[in-house]
């Protein structure tokens, strides 16, 4: 498994831009994460969430799971809300029990109102069955945000698996591989960025001079 994923990551970047990358993530002084792993724990942590966990931090990036990042006396929203707000990607394990979760919709809501590039993964579950549970202990505003969400999941393209039929370890490695490409663009469109010329007024010499010595024009 470990030598296909090699394989397939010197085949989709060139050896200068993955050493790039990887050296530009492993260097950040930040304490943020390259991707958020969103996950319904009881359906998904000990297969799918876990394995991709594993994956990526082997190829030494920053992935967050819950129960992997997190330690005892840590205060769960404002943890998981800035693991969020500093990602780069969201990966997002739908499967039947997810839309039961508080969290899960949460996180989910946070990543999309946050314009994060979310990679959807429907295991054991159709985009279609993804709806909010009725609970009147979440306010309407809340219900709002979560069905805002999972609207924009269900028209995402993302992964498909039946974990009857599949293979887990195919799904990783897909997973994987659409991940670190995404992390590749995402970096490209921050380096375009800072190579945007500045929106700042700048003086011309004859304009400078005249600052400093309006007799010398």
């Amino acid at each position: 498994m470990q030598r296909s994923v090699a394989m397939n990551l010197r085949q989709a970047l060139t050896h200068r831009r993955k050493n790039q990358i990887f050296h530009h993530i492993g260097t950040r002084q930040q304490p943020n994460y390259d991707v958020f792993i969103n996950h319904r724990g009881t359906d998904t942590k000990r297969s799918v969430a876990s394995l991709l966990y594993d994956h990526l931090y082997q190829l030494k990036l920053r992935p967050f799971l819950d129960n992997k990042n997190m330690k005892p006396g840590d205060k769960l929203f404002e943890k998981i809300d800035a693991a969020i707000t500093g990602c780069k990607i969201g990966v997002a394990v739908f499967s039947p029990r997810y839309c039961e979760s508080y969290f899960c919709l949460h996180e989910l809501a946070l990543m999309m109102e946050l314009k994060k590039k979310v990679i959807p993964i429907f295991c054991d579950v159709k985009p279609s069955e993804l709806n909010v549970v009725a609970d009147r202990r979440i306010p309407s505003e809340e219900a709002e945000r979560f069905n805002l969400a999972l609207e924009e999941a269900k028209y995402t393209v993302g992964l498909a698996f039946d974990s009857q039929k599949g293979n887990w370890s195919d799904v990783v490695k897909n997973t994987v591989d659409i991940v670190v490409e995404s992390l590749i663009e995402v970096e490209d469109e921050e380096e375009e960025r800072l190579l945007q010329p500045s929106n700042h007024f700048s003086y011309t010499p004859r304009a400078l001079m005249q600052l400093q010595d309006p007799r010398k024009l």
